[in-house]
């Protein structure tokens, strides 16, 4: 009987990922796109996490601009991490690139926390992207668009990047 119980909420369980809107990992997946060329898109977001990797940066632009760190960069892709100053949890970050127009430049960037328990993390991940991307204007220049929801970025919607 037991094993009977177990695999009908084993069955219920891969039904449920499967269905899900929602990952049961903490993470974001983001897509943008400039009417700039990659190198500036890529030069400016690496300037940012150099500018906020400082934990006096929590204190002096708030909420969580800070504690980031280059990992590695090239023209193609960017690895960084962020550390949220409170508890000290860390997030890999990374930014591929390619060049669907001359001029133009797409971005896929993803954020996922290291922590393996992480299931909800009230919009973190998707600050973690977003905030270097308004950091470093780069939400102000031509052709920006951000896309994303709740299916690839937990807690999209409800989150406050003021606040992460």
């Amino acid at each position: 009987m037991k094993s009977v119980v177990f695999m009908v909420v084993l069955h219920l369980v891969f039904f449920f990922i499967q269905t899900s809107e929602c990952s049961l990992h903490a993470s974001c997946k983001i897509d943008w796109s400039f009417g700039i060329n990659c190198t500036t898109v890529n030069t400016k977001i690496v300037s940012q996490i150099k500018n906020w990797t400082s934990d006096e940066n929590c204190k002096k632009y708030g909420g969580e601009k800070c504690l980031y760190t280059l990992i590695s960069s090239t023209a193609t892709e960017i690895k960084a991490t962020h550390e949220t100053p409170a508890h000290h949890y860390v997030d890999d970050l990374s930014f591929s690139f390619t060049t669907p127009s001359q001029g133009n430049c797409a971005v896929h960037g993803y954020s996922t926390s290291e922590t393996w328990y992480a299931v909800l993390d009230d919009g973190t991940n998707y600050c973690n992207l977003h905030n270097l991307i308004t950091g470093s204007s780069l939400d102000k220049a031509p052709g920006y668009k951000e896309v994303t929801d709740n299916s690839e970025c937990t807690q999209y919607t409800s989150a406050n990047c003021d606040k992460y």
